[in-house]
């Protein structure tokens, strides 16, 4: 009876012990499960909320574990929480509601950079050097940078009363200014010479039009004494897909551009010129450095697979996927990485960037009189020279400019080059 009875309860305990490991298999099992690891993430919210030395902000809470979450996934992923949102919209849209102004702070007061050609603020008169003391009454001090700038910003059409105390003037005065239409200026351009030379800062919904405008002026002011088009893209970190494509499209005739693949074998995409070539055919030489980024590359990865363009420089940084950004109901959006993308020969250049053709390290170039000996102007007591005009000066700044930056000299002869040589092919 007395065996029966230790039987009867080791059997009992055996499967307690199998019931115990069945239930922890099951709750792991749970955990594993996104409701399961849902139901975990609520129970570490809640004991923060309760247990942590100092109280909580819930929303900022949840924001950095969203943040957490898509960061790692990869650099690029993140959460755009709804004021980020709107100012990355403004960025890529490249205009808005505004005054036209470029300014920093100093002293705790904003202070006028540069007010921007034919903007409400250049017409009221704001002058570079001017401090803004208050906003519509309001004072500055104590704003941080972005938040003056917001309240600056606004819809096009309404007036803002500014604050104004500049140099040389006695008294603080006001300014009323209508908001009107600001367009971020991506694209800048001038002739050096004979060639044609085009920035590109970034790629926003200006970039495409504003290239066309600047492109055609230079081949007007520069006319049939035109060699070449230096196109340069250093330190520009990107932005929008399709104005690289337009960008890539506007030196080139036909062919594939970029082509887009995701996670899903129906996600490919790809994106081809059309016909018409902006530089009619003349020769391009596509400046780069480790700070060309994701739409950079794809410019210059498709100039180069197509034997359109000499890409000159330091090797390119290397993003090669794609984000699209993701609008959540009322909670701003995510930025998210959906695929790779790959120049016309099929590269990607992720993590490894576009190789230029010559690699070209920026240095300085010294001009030779500098070392050769002594000249006039190092004899004591020499006449002094004249003074030159306005437009002479401006001149000689710009050739300063130029002969420090020994990538686009080096550009400008290469184009030289290639000019003459094709000059000599058709005769």
């Amino acid at each position: 009876m007395k065996s029966k009875m230790v039987l009867t309860a080791t059997m009992s305990a055996a499967l307690a012990t199998l019931w115990l490991a069945f239930a922890g298999t099951t709750a792991a099992q749970d955990t594993e499960k996104p409701y399961g690891q849902l139901e975990l993430f609520g129970s570490v919210f809640e004991r923060i909320r309760a247990d942590y030395v100092e109280k909580v902000d819930d929303p900022e809470l949840i924001e950095a574990a969203i943040n957490g979450m898509l960061g790692s996934l990869d650099p690029h992923s993140s959460y755009l929480n709804p004021k980020t949102y709107r100012d990355m919209q403004v960025q890529t849209r490249g205009e808005f509601g505004g005054l036209g102004i470029e300014v920093t702070l100093e002293n705790g007061l904003v202070k006028v950079v540069s007010p921007i050609d034919d903007t409400p603020a250049s017409r009221a008169g704001l002058q570079a050097g001017d401090y803004i003391t208050h906003i519509d009454g309001d004072p500055v001090l104590g704003l941080s940078l972005s938040e003056a700038v917001e309240q600056m910003r606004g819809p096009v059409n309404s007036s803002i009363r500014l604050t104004i105390t500049r140099v040389g003037t006695e008294a603080p005065f006001d300014v009323d200014i209508v908001r009107d239409v600001i367009r971020i200026q991506s694209v800048r351009a001038r002739a050096e010479e004979d060639v044609a030379y085009i920035r590109i800062t970034s790629f926003n919904e200006q970039t495409d039009t504003g290239l066309e405008r600047l492109m055609k002026r230079l081949k007007a002011e520069i006319g049939d004494d035109l060699k070449g088009v230096v196109l340069d893209l250093r330190n520009n970190p990107g932005g929008l897909l399709n104005q690289a494509v337009a960008v890539s499209d506007t030196f080139l005739e036909r062919g594939e551009i970029v082509s887009t693949r995701g996670r899903r074998p129906d996600d490919m995409q790809r994106f081809n010129a059309r016909e018409g070539d902006l530089a009619d055919g003349l020769p391009i030489v596509v400046l780069i450095n480790g700070g060309s980024a994701s739409a950079s590359e794809i410019v210059a990865g498709a100039l180069q697979d197509h034997k359109r363009a000499i890409v000159l420089g330091t090797r390119s940084f290397g993003k090669g996927s794609v984000q699209t950004i993701i609008p959540l109901q009322g909670s701003g959006a995510i930025r998210l990485t959906t695929a790779r993308y790959y120049t016309p020969s099929g590269r990607s250049i992720q993590a490894k960037g576009i190789d230029p053709d010559i690699e070209l390290p920026q240095g300085r170039i010294e001009p030779l009189g500098a070392a050769a000996g002594r000249s006039e102007a190092d004899l004591r007591q020499h006449l002094e020279a004249e003074d030159e005009t306005q437009d002479a000066a401006d001149e000689a700044a710009r050739e300063e400019d130029t002969r420090k930056d020994f990538q686009l000299t080096y550009a400008v002869d290469l184009l030289r080059g290639l000019a003459l040589l094709q000059k000599q092919a058709g005769n």
